[in-house]
Parts: structure tokens; sequence; C-alpha cells
């Protein structure tokens, strides 16, 4: 957590034990004296420790995605819930603009040559990302911020939100995802991981767009399998994928498959990556804090 944490806390009325190091075993052993939790997202809030925590308020997440959290059952057990996608929703439209223009300017390729006394101008010329049609899968708050950006680019954005109505607004127009798979140029997805999107874009999904089209991750890397991405841009369906998240992040844990996949991909000049860093910019690590202390507060004042 940004060091703003604690006194932000403390500054509210909150009692606040500070603990980035511990263990599972050593919280569970502490869990049942404490009314809050705030955690990151590689600290799993599943059945068995909630079982233990027994005075438990609420929980905060530090970020935006809740797939590691029982939802189920801390409806169940009524501890609320917070979470601050407000906080780092700036940083991840901003970044998944970054990898498009990277892309689209041939920005590695270009740097690289250079760098090893290349001058090749017409082997760098770029794509234009004016007039060309943007499909939003997901029109939350990471969606919406990707839309605002995009606005001063001229370019029309569709959004798809199976859970919303009447969302179009004036960055994107509301459209259904048959509508984006018949225009788009460009696909974002911004939606979190659940079972009904885990493996959601198949070979069969992406190849049902009409138009060879580009593809941004910025999401969770479970939506879509690195044998997906293979076969879809070696058949030219995908002109390029720009992945900030992958299907497994843990690169020493890949399976003998899926490594095999993942360097495939390496291979390609038509994909960029980077380390799930789209929300993990300076200002967001401490926005996230005042967004979820902002939250906690409000639903349990201390003052």
């Amino acid at each position: 957590m940004h060091e703003s944490i604690m006194p932000l806390l403390e500054e509210v009325g909150f009692h606040v034990d500070y603990r980035p190091d511990i263990t599972r075993p050593e919280i569970e052993k502490i869990v049942g004296a404490y009314e809050g939790l705030i955690i990151r997202s590689k600290t799993p809030m599943d059945k068995p420790l909630l079982e233990k925590a027994s005075k438990l308020k609420f929980i905060g997440r530090a970020g935006a995605g809740l797939d590691k959290i029982d939802l189920d059952y801390i409806q169940e057990i009524g501890v609320k819930l917070f979470h601050a996608p407000e906080g780092n929703r700036d940083a991840v439209g901003e970044h998944a603009i970054g990898m498009l223009l990277a892309l689209f300017n041939h920005f590695a390729k270009a740097d690289k040559e250079v760098r090893n006394g290349i001058w090749d101008r017409e082997g760098n010329r770029g794509e234009e990302l004016k007039g060309k049609t943007v499909g939003v899968f997901g029109y939350g708050n990471m969606g919406r911020s990707f839309a605002k950006k995009l606005k001063g680019f001229e370019v029309n954005v569709l959004a798809y939100d199976k859970y919303k109505e009447d969302y179009g607004d004036e960055f994107a127009q509301e459209a259904s995802f048959e509508e984006i798979q018949e225009k788009a140029d460009v696909l974002s997805i911004h939606v979190p991981l659940t079972p009904e999107t885990r493996d959601f874009f198949s070979v069969e999904v992406l190849m049902a767009f009409k138009k060879p089209f580009y593809l941004i991750n910025t999401a969770r890397g479970e939506v879509i399998s690195f044998d997906t991405l293979n076969k879809v841009l070696s058949n030219g369906k995908l002109k390029g994928a720009l992945l900030d998240v992958l299907e497994n992040e843990k690169l020493a844990t890949l399976t003998e498959d899926q490594k095999k996949s993942f360097e495939a991909l390496c291979e390609r000049g038509d994909v960029i990556f980077s380390p799930h860093i789209a929300g993990w910019t300076f200002q967001s690590y401490e926005k996230i804090n005042q967004v979820l202390v902002g939250k906690i507060q409000r639903a349990f004042p201390t003052k």
C-alpha cells in the first residue's frame, strides 16, 4: 500500500495495524480480532479464512478486481465490501491508449532499429487512429475512462455492457456486442473476471468479427487464452494484441503447453506486453487509498 494509508485511516479515527509482509497462516491466527481488512490482489478472501473473521465488518480492496473474494459468502455474513476502481481508472485508460499508439507507430521496433544503426522509415510507417471504430467491452469505470480519453482522437466509440441500460454518453455510443463485432477496428476489454467472462473470447467469438482488428486487454488475462491469441493472430483476424494481463502471470509456473504458447506470442512483432501495470502509476497508488478510505469512512463514521 502507499504509505498514506496509515495517516488517512488514523485521521478519521481508525486504529490500524499495517502488516504488508504477513503470511496466510499468520492472517488466520489473528483475523478474528479485526473489524476491517484492507487487501490487495494477492490476498484471497475465501470462506475458510472468512469463517475465522468473527468480528469482521468490512473488506477494503485496494484496487478494482474482486475475483479473489468470495462475494457470495461475504454477502451471507453481512460483511461490506469496498473497492477503488475510481483510483486507477485514469491510469488504465492512459495505458491502453499508450499501448495502442505504440503498436500503431512501431515504437519498440523503431527504437531498437535506430539504436542499432538502422534507419528504416518505410518499414516503420505508422497507422492513424483517427476515423477508426473502437469497441469497448464493459463500460464501467475503466471502460468509460478509456472512452473519455479517446475523445480527442476523432474515433467512433461503441460501448457494450451487458449489465447496464441507457449508458451511452458523450464519450461512447451504446451498442450491442454484435454491432461491435460488425464494425470494430479496435476492441478494448474492460470487464472483471467472473465465471461468465473466463475464456469468453474464444476463437469462435473473435472469428465472428467482420474485419481484422486490434485487441487490447488491460482487464484480466483469463478472459482469453494464449492459444486463442496465437490462433487468431496467425490467421490474420487479429492484427495485433496489446496485453497488460495474461492467463497465467506467474511465468515460472507456466505449464508446458502455456509455455509454448507464450513463447510463440513473444516471437511476434504484432504483440506488446506489459506486466499488469495499467493501473499501477505513482498517482493511482495514492488515489486508491483516498478513494477507499473515503468509502469506509462514509459507511463507518468514527467521528
